[in-house]
């Protein structure tokens, strides 16, 4: 029987015209029309005034904390919960994450905690918009806001979602996004950051580049680094822009498939719910058992790799890796990262295919 992936990339729009187009004009490197085109229309999907596209997701990141000014000594709010690069890119800066539990009912960072965290030392909150839901950003803005504190929203994971109608990309100083070969638009790597500041922009654009001086080749005020995307990213990233809408309607309508074949098993499992005012844009639809631990949730997720269905564990909690230990507890995190499962999500599964995961997972647990 055919195994499922957990994730696939769907190219089936102009990719490959432009990507030829750019070998055949031999604009193949970080100069060339797709790098602009790309960041213009990023930018009007976010609804901002600007997209500065990097190398990686990664790079995106580090690229923005460089350009607010974070430094040795500072302190950043982050979710124990997330993707090891959001800690990292902290850490790039000499700066130190602080971490803060998360809400059972999305597992993003839960504002009534933030403000307990912050200390002379804070520059600014992190938040993460985990698997394309997006984070609780109305208390959040307001908490930095009290503080004087900046917002740089991770949104790797959540290209589309939108809080009270506006989408992830635009709703704080900056935010940062991943094009991964597994993400809802993908460059195969990439990233880009986005925002309306028009100073922050410039800084961007300079620290992305070496840091060289726009209006001075090769004179370099500064220390910068080499994040910049090839042209021929850019042209697939471009092209996957042109079908953005419909990959966000066929996870939309996967979701609603999962939720209906998975209804039968509501007593075991806890599944993804969007909250008011939110949209889910289900990166990953995530699955989370309702009792047990990880020894557990590694036992269904072995089972059902023999039945041929690949699928992910939720992130370990940044306290419980090695760079990033603790002794404290975060119960919510300790509690619900161990139990969590991504199943398979991309535009080439339908009914079938989810009904397959369905009875698979179904035997899985009966096991």
């Amino acid at each position: 029987m055919k195994r499922i992936s957990v994730a696939e990339p769907k190219l089936a729009g102009n990719e490959r015209k432009y990507v030829l187009d750019c070998l055949d004009t031999n604009w193949i490197s970080s100069n060339g029309k797709y790098i602009g085109a790309f960041e213009a229309a990023f930018a009007s999907f976010c609804g901002v005034k600007h997209a500065v596209a990097a190398n990686n997701g990664t790079t995106a990141l580090h690229l923005a904390l460089v350009a607010l000014g974070l430094g040795p000594g500072d302190e950043v709010i982050i979710p124990t919960v997330t993707y090891i690069a959001t800690a990292n890119a902290v850490r790039y800066c000499g700066a130190t994450p602080v971490l803060v539990d998360v809400c059972a009912d999305t597992m993003n960072i839960d504002p009534k905690q933030v403000e307990q965290k912050i200390t002379p030392r804070t520059r600014g909150i992190i938040p993460v918009h985990l698997y394309g839901h997006p984070a609780d950003m109305v208390p959040l803005s307001a908490i930095a806001r009290k503080h004087g504190l900046w917002v740089l929203e991770d949104a790797a994971e959540a290209h589309g979602a939108e809080v009270n109608g506006r989408r992830v990309g635009s709703l704080t100083d900056c935010a940062t996004f991943s094009f991964f070969g597994n993400k809802i638009v993908t460059t195969g790597e990439g990233g880009m950051v986005t925002t309306n500041d028009d100073e922050l922009a410039a800084k961007l654009r300079l620290y992305r580049g070496q840091g060289v001086d726009p209006q001075r080749r090769y004179w370099f005020p500064v220390i910068g680094y080499n994040y910049r995307m090839t042209n021929i990213q850019a042209a697939i990233g471009l092209a996957q822009m042109e079908t953005i809408d419909a990959a966000l309607q066929d996870r939309q309508a996967l979701a609603k498939l999962y939720n209906e074949a998975l209804s039968p098993l509501k007593d075991l499992l806890v599944l993804p719910e969007a909250q008011p005012g939110m949209r889910h844009v289900y990166w990953m639809y995530t699955v989370f058992l309702r009792d047990g631990d990880e020894q557990k949730r590694d036992a269904v997720m072995r089972a059902l790799d023999e039945l041929g269905i690949e699928t992910r564990p939720v992130f370990y909690p940044m306290h419980v890796l090695p760079p990033y230990k603790e002794d404290a507890v975060y119960p919510v995190a300790d509690q619900w990262a161990q139990r969590g499962i991504n199943l398979p999500t991309h535009q080439f599964m339908g009914r079938e295919d989810v009904d397959r995961v369905a009875a698979s997972l179904s035997q899985a647990l009966a096991q």
